[in-house]
């Protein structure tokens, strides 16, 4: 029996890691890491919706902030081109 090192972000947590091994469970440092940063641009987002965004609830500005969050390399791309935003995903 081999031994495998797997690696989580600490925001997310090992129980709940364990519960999502196919999204939060990484085979390298690297990976986690930028899950990690994924999650620390999420909070701030989070934070951001929360303060601009009048009346939005907690649970919706965790979801916008996750979607934002993980596609943010579309988004910086938009500002430039803002219709890509919305083009068919290859």
């Amino acid at each position: 029996m081999a031994v495998q090192a797997v690696y989580f972000s600490d925001r997310d947590g090992l129980d709940m890691a364990l519960k999502n091994p196919d999204t939060m469970l990484f085979t390298s440092k690297a990976e986690a890491d930028a899950r990690d940063k994924v999650l620390e641009l999420a909070e701030e987002i989070q934070v951001f919706l929360s303060r601009k965004v009048e009346g939005l609830g907690d649970d919706l500005a965790e979801r916008c902030a996750m979607a934002i969050a993980e596609e943010k390399d579309l988004f910086q791309k938009s500002l430039k081109k803002p219709d890509l935003l919305n083009a068919e995903q290859e």
